[in-house]
């Protein structure tokens, strides 16, 4: 009887606490506060994949975040490609906190995870591990309409609603070049570098994969949001 009692105070008392975050009759840093739209300069914490589920339902409030986001992109059209394939609220991205070798389409939903993890994963990683920060990030594309690992059936890839993008390597401030697939599976800086933004990713992206995933990831970092949860 006294567990019952227990248990509806319990939840009598998170019902409040959670009415209040949400009517904002309780205030609270917007960092902890899940009803709170999420921003780039906020650091990663348990609240993160939350907030960024909700840019998903919602077009503006993701357009809105992503302003803030050390960008230079423009918005494209809303467009399908063929059945199962096209992207919509999606933007086409020119430069990000580095140079990219060529401009890609991804959904705005992915694209706040990637201005995320390049803030607060990938230069603070470049700085701590090279003393320089990354200048050209290198890609492998965003969007393509195809199904997973390319095959002629099967479930379709999330690159092919412009929701993930293949990272092959990086150049620092100083010239020197890290690529995926001669840093990977060597055992020094550039190895432990590539682990970080590995191990950071997997906690803002809905799915992350890498080259110990399956071969057909042998040479580059696969980012995805909105599909399932991964981190392999």
């Amino acid at each position: 009887m006294r567990l019952k009692v227990f248990l509806i105070i319990l939840a009598a008392g998170l019902l409040g606490l959670g009415s209040g975050l949400y009517t904002g009759a309780l205030e609270v840093p917007n960092t902890w506060n899940p009803w709170a739209p999420i921003s780039v300069a906020e650091p990663p914490n348990w609240l993160t994949r939350f907030k960024l589920s909700r840019l998903s339902d919602d077009d503006g409030l993701c357009q809105h975040v992503l302003a803030g986001a050390t960008m230079r992109y423009r918005p494209v059209p809303d467009e399908v490609t063929a059945p199962g394939c096209g992207f919509s609220n999606a933007v086409r991205i020119e430069s990000t906190t580095a140079v990219v070798e060529e401009p890609f389409t991804l959904s705005c939903r992915a694209a706040v995870p990637l201005a995320i993890w390049e803030r607060h994963v990938l230069q603070p990683a470049a700085r701590e591990h090279f003393g320089h920060a990354v200048a050209e990030l290198e890609h492998f594309g965003s969007y393509a309409c195809r199904p997973i690992g390319g095959r002629d059936d099967g479930r379709m890839s999330q690159h092919a609603t412009a929701d993930a993008i293949d990272i092959a390597g990086f150049v620092l401030g100083d010239g020197r070049r890290i690529r995926v697939l001669s840093g990977w599976p060597v055992e020094d800086a550039e190895a432990e570098f590539l682990r970080d933004l590995h191990r950071g990713a997997c906690r803002i992206f809905d799915g992350v994969l890498g080259p110990d995933y399956n071969p057909a990831h042998h040479d580059h970092l696969h980012f995805e949001q909105a599909g399932f949860r991964i981190c392999r």
